[in-house]
């Protein structure tokens, strides 16, 4: 059976509808920081477990449980969760990971290098710049990450 992992970054505090909408169902939500506040954290644990991780907008002392990094396993698949991928401080192939999710930039992409698939959700956030508003679906079933860029409407 098929595990659906919802995946977003750079909220910046707003929880638009449509990602809450979009979360619903889902098995799993990683969320790769920069939150900007622990409402955005509550209420997408209402929806269903949540991985997430410090970006450097999340500076209060309610982001100070969150680790910088986190390795969640999820049907034999190692998905390592950072904000800023520069400050990734493992080698991702001599550690064994298969998926990296990473935020920071705002920019959207699915890219494989060296065996290892790299999925920045974009932000879910405030509409920045001429980015899209986005995030992403990952379905996941034996030998398959399947992850989909999903656009948002601002």
């Amino acid at each position: 059976m098929a595990r659906n992992v919802g995946i977003l970054s750079d909220t910046h505090g707003l929880l638009r509808d449509e990602v809450k909408s979009r979360l619903s169902g889902q098995d799993l939500i990683i969320h790769a920081g920069d939150i900007g506040s622990p409402g955005v954290l509550a209420e997408l644990k209402q929806l269903a477990p949540v991985v997430a991780v410090r970006g450097n907008v999340d500076t209060g002392a309610w982001a100070q449980e969150l680790a910088q990094e986190e390795y969640v396993s999820v049907d034999g698949w190692t998905i390592c969760v950072v904000h800023d991928l520069c400050t990734l401080r493992l080698d991702a192939v001599a550690a064994g990971v298969d998926v990296v999710i990473h935020g920071h930039s705002h920019q959207p992409g699915i890219a494989r290098k060296d065996g290892i698939l790299y999925l920045n959700p974009g932000s879910a956030g405030p509409k920045r710049f001429h980015l899209p508003v986005a995030m992403a679906l990952a379905s996941i079933e034996g030998e398959t990450f399947a992850p989909q860029i999903i656009t948002v409407e601002a």
